[in-house]
């Protein structure tokens, strides 16, 4: 395949993984570096990325362009892009609720650019056969050679645009709705006084479950400010397919009440993350 410049919208701890893949592809890796934090700089300098200087220059240089971002905000950057006049591939990755994604999907079409979607199941990591990003959408396979090189792996499930995240939504209902559900039992055992008894006989069942159980919640802190905003989108894509969506909006204010630990030095004791999730008001 032809070397492609490629731009990623924004190369948070996800974001780089996917920008690493695309340059062990073969491919030119841009973003753009105005208005980023300095971690997210010394993250694109590390992976020596190309700045683009501007969203605007980076729609004009790049003939794909991916879109990993916060679930909030994926309909906000992709109107950024559409406002710049990109014409080419655009690649949606975030955790979004499928008709959100057609919704995108469809204005993309509309403006003349190719769509698909995407959705990615697994953490950054550096090794192959550990993180899928799965793709759907009539243009899906021409998007699987920006991710040859791995570590990134990844699926095809569809011609159909919404495929690819409604199995996110899917996968991430049971895995990060799970630790939520694990968030508010521990918090209600420690208001109720009765937290060690809990563990002990969780323990009992399951060997070490307890410990387990405590060590998710720690450290699920440093990204629950970003799950809140994907357990909104698990609820709404329930309830599209006729489910409720009540137990992952609870989730999503779990999440909340647990959020300012995002730029915490260290991992929290459980003791500090249970007394925020016990707290009724959000700071």
């Amino acid at each position: 395949m032809t070397k492609q410049n490629i731009g990623v919208i924004h190369p948070g701890m996800m974001g780089i993984c996917v920008a690493a893949t695309v340059q062990n592809s073969g491919h030119e890796a841009y973003w753009v570096a105005e208005g980023r934090s300095p971690q997210s700089r010394q993250r694109a300098e590390k992976f020596n990325l190309t700045d683009a200087g501007t969203l605007a220059a980076l729609c004009e240089t790049c003939s794909v362009i991916i879109s990993v971002c916060p679930p909030h905000a994926a309909e906000e950057v992709a109107e950024q892009v559409l406002a710049h006049s990109f014409q080419g591939i655009y690649l949606d990755v975030n955790a979004i609720a499928p008709q959100r994604t057609v919704r995108i999907g469809q204005a993309m079409t509309a403006a003349g650019v190719d769509f698909v979607d995407g959705g990615i199941i697994g953490f950054p990591v550096w090794q192959r056969e550990k993180t899928w990003l799965y793709l759907s959408g009539e243009k899906a396979r021409e998007a699987v050679p920006y991710f040859s090189g791995g570590p990134l792996e990844t699926s095809v499930v569809g011609d159909e645009v919404g495929k690819a995240s409604a199995l996110k939504m899917c996968y991430a209902a049971y895995t990060k709705g799970t630790t939520a559900l694990l968030c508010g039992i521990l918090a209600t055992a420690e208001v109720l006084g009765v937290r060690g008894e809990l563990e002990t006989q969780w323990s009992r069942d399951w060997p070490n479950f307890g410990e387990q159980a405590g060590g998710r919640v720690r450290n699920v802190t440093a990204k629950a400010w970003r799950f809140a905003g994907e357990m909104a989108e698990i609820a709404a894509t329930f309830r599209e397919a006729g489910l409720p969506g009540e137990f992952h909006a609870a989730a999503e204010m779990i999440y909340r009440r647990i959020a300012g630990f995002k730029d915490a030095p260290a991992t929290p004791a459980l003791e500090e993350v249970l007394e925020k999730l016990a707290q009724t008001q959000l700071e």
